[in-house]
């Protein structure tokens, strides 16, 4: 085909920029693939646009419009500063009773942990104990084969009645060798002689008598019994087995009433502790589980180690307890609190309350009814949801317990209808585990939204979206 073809002519014409001689069809290939790539391009973009929309222009449009709203019914809602009153709860401060409770991790331990080997080497012919069975002190447990050292007995006793008969004879001798002494018919020697005879005579005879003793200790040995009171665990070893002396365990017998709990402190509260034991007090030990939630047992202090560990700081002590339900197992992880002592009649609020900061450990202090201010504090002592105030604050004051992320010194607040109540409640709560909790965050009821819609104006943009998640739908 030559250069001149109506052919080629024409596809040049209608594929513009083709290679000459090449027939393929690429370019309407390559633009639909850009017609592709625009279309979803668009798509990208108007589903990032409506994003957009979503999350900031139309919660700006609902702020404008209920601020508006709120600006149409006055200012009246409004502080001194213009800003809108924060719901806030309170508890009030009163008088209590807050035990001081030294934390400590431990262990339980036995008093006497035993395995019971045998005194002497034999056959096991019986097993007198079952597994896991609670045993006494001097219970039967198992029988080595006693009949060796029975005729090893019989055989002992046999040499010393000979030997008892050559010391009688030889006493006999001594006496006529000292008569006939005194009428001067035998000579001082032989005296002499007979008298040391009769010491040998003495001493095998005293041999002997240890040999049979001896005996009759192992055939004691061959009846082995338990050496406390306590729980036997898993046999070690079968009937028929050889046992060794001193080597071959046959069980483990473990004391559980009463038993021990042994626990560290940090070396900063020995002298607390020491103190109060001089003094006489019987101070008492809770163990808690390993979440630290459930008590287990509650015993008393026992006594404290005579060291401190330099490699830990912490020293160890041992807490009793009788245990009579065996709720404390050996080797188990405790969590111990000991009662060191108890402040009494000292003012409380409520943990919640406190907040730290600039200016130290504070709280929200309400000043009148709508009003509250900054007022440090020195605390004491705490209890899980109660703290000990020492400075700053007296009996009858009352605090802001929710609702002080966004508060200042002077703010303006409401309080929340029963949001005082729940938090003085709390306040006056016991110890930890009594069931008391901080009063949640008081809900917005249908007169508030326009209030909880201009304080969410105020906040930065991510705490707006957060509030928007967490708000109730009919709040919104």
């Amino acid at each position: 085909m030559n250069e001149t073809s109506p052919i080629r002519t024409e596809t040049a014409r209608e594929y513009p920029g083709a290679v000459p001689g090449d027939t393929r069809s690429h370019p309407p290939v390559r633009r639909r693939g850009r017609a592709r790539l625009w279309f979803v391009l668009l798509l990208v973009l108007a589903g990032a646009g409506y994003a957009g929309y979503r999350f900031y222009l139309a919660p700006k449009a609902d702020t404008q419009a209920a601020a508006t709203h709120g600006r149409g019914k006055g200012a009246g809602g409004r502080g001194a500063h213009g800003e809108p009153p924060q719901a806030v709860g309170i508890a009030t401060v009163v008088p209590g009773d807050v035990p001081i409770v030294l934390a400590g991790l431990g262990t339980v331990t036995p008093l006497a942990t035993v395995t019971v080997r045998s005194q002497i080497s034999g056959y096991l012919t019986e097993i007198g104990f079952r597994e896991g069975q609670t045993v006494k002190k001097g219970d039967f447990l198992a029988q080595i084969d006693s009949r060796p050292y029975e005729a090893q007995l019989a055989q002992y006793q046999g040499q010393l009645m000979r030997d008892q008969a050559l010391l009688q004879n030889s006493k006999l001798d001594l006496a006529r060798f000292q008569r006939l002494s005194q009428q001067d018919s035998i000579s001082k020697q032989n005296v002499d002689t007979q008298g040391a005879l009769v010491k040998q005579n003495e001493g095998t005879v005293a041999a002997d008598q240890a040999l049979v003793d001896q005996q009759k200790l192992n055939i004691t040995y061959t009846r082995i019994v338990s050496p406390v009171e306590g729980r036997v665990g898993l046999r070690q070893i079968d009937q028929g087995n050889y046992i060794t002396a001193a080597s071959t365990s046959i069980v483990v017998v473990t004391q559980l009433h009463p038993i021990s709990v042994v626990f560290t402190l940090p070396e900063d509260d020995v002298a607390r502790v020491m103190r109060r034991m001089r003094s006489g007090a019987k101070l008492a030990v809770t163990a808690y589980d390993r979440g630290d939630v459930t008590a287990i047992a509650t015993g008393m202090l026992d006594t404290v180690d005579n060291q401190i560990d330099t490699t830990t700081g912490t020293v160890k002590l041992r807490a009793i307890f009788e245990n009579q339900d065996d709720a404390l197992f050996p080797n188990q992880f405790v969590n111990a609190k000991l009662t060191v002592d108890t402040v009494r009649d000292a003012p409380i609020v409520p943990t919640a309350a406190i907040l730290r900061g600039t200016p130290g450990t504070y709280v929200y202090l309400m000043e009148g009814d709508d009003k509250v201010v900054v007022r440090p504090i020195k605390l004491g002592e705490a209890d899980g949801a109660r703290t000990v105030v020492k400075e700053g604050l007296g009996i009858g004051d009352r605090v802001v317990v929710d609702g002080t992320d966004r508060l200042r010194d002077g703010a303006p607040v409401r309080v929340t209808e029963g949001a005082g109540k729940t938090a003085r409640a709390s306040g006056e709560a016991g110890a930890p585990g009594d069931g008391q909790t901080l009063p949640a965050a008081a809900p917005v009821r249908p007169g508030e939204k326009a209030d909880a819609t201009r304080a969410d104006a105020d906040a930065p943009e991510g705490q707006k979206r957060e509030r928007r998640r967490q708000r109730p739908a009919e709040a919104r």
